[in-house]
């Protein structure tokens, strides 16, 4: 079965599930999905540098005669190629990372989107990101004090295990399903007073290349 991608259909019909969330709550809600939360370059130079050792050992114990003048070119080829390939890779990627880094840039890319798509600054201190890190398979969610005080730790953190469960396979729909149901978690303690403005865009914010 083909995997469902996040694409502008995705995007189109998270939108919506915006809309209708925040029609029931005050709460301003974000969601951001990123193809990777750092360059992940030295990844690549590991696997590119497995590679070119490999091709290295294959010359230097091959039964086959390699002309000396050119094993320094192939394995720097070899290095390249693995390199790109990597590049390339999500699952190489994450092979040649540790865990706790491809935590730490989730993290850190959800905190800097908080700030600078201006979820901190609503009026209300209600904003809430749920940033999502493909390569990763992360999902991070930052809410300002305004939900916070609102919203029993208890909830909260059953909320937020649902939608990191679902960041570790991440389809659409499953994505948009725990979206609508931690929605009516907001709507149930911030729920819509009609004087609070919508400060932010409904519209995901979607960084997939």
């Amino acid at each position: 079965m083909k995997r469902s991608r996040f694409d502008q259909t995705a995007c189109d019909s998270l939108a919506e599930c915006v809309k209708e969330i925040e029609q029931n709550t005050d709460a301003e809600l974000v969601i951001v999905v990123r193809a990777r939360s750092a360059s992940y370059a030295h990844a690549d130079y590991l696997f590119g540098f497995l590679v070119a050792f490999l091709i290295l050992l294959l010359v230097l114990f091959s039964p086959y005669d390699f002309n000396e003048i050119w094993i320094p070119l192939d394995v720097a080829v070899a290095f390249a190629a693995g390199a790109l390939i990597s590049s390339r890779t999500n699952l190489l990627r994450r092979l040649f990372s540790s865990e706790k880094y491809r935590k730490r840039v989730a993290r850190s890319g959800a905190a800097a989107m908080f700030y600078e798509a201006g979820i901190a600054n609503t009026n209300a201190e209600v904003g809430v990101i749920v940033y999502l890190s493909l390569l990763e398979r992360q999902l991070e969610v930052i809410a300002d004090r305004g939900v916070l005080k609102k919203v029993p730790s208890q909830e909260w953190n059953h909320a937020l295990f649902e939608l990191r469960n679902a960041g570790q396979k991440p389809e659409p729909q499953q994505f948009q399903n725990v979206i609508i149901d931690f929605g009516k978690l907001l709507a149930t303690h911030l729920p819509a007073t009609g004087e609070n403005p919508n400060e932010l865009p409904d519209m995901p914010r979607f960084e997939l290349k």
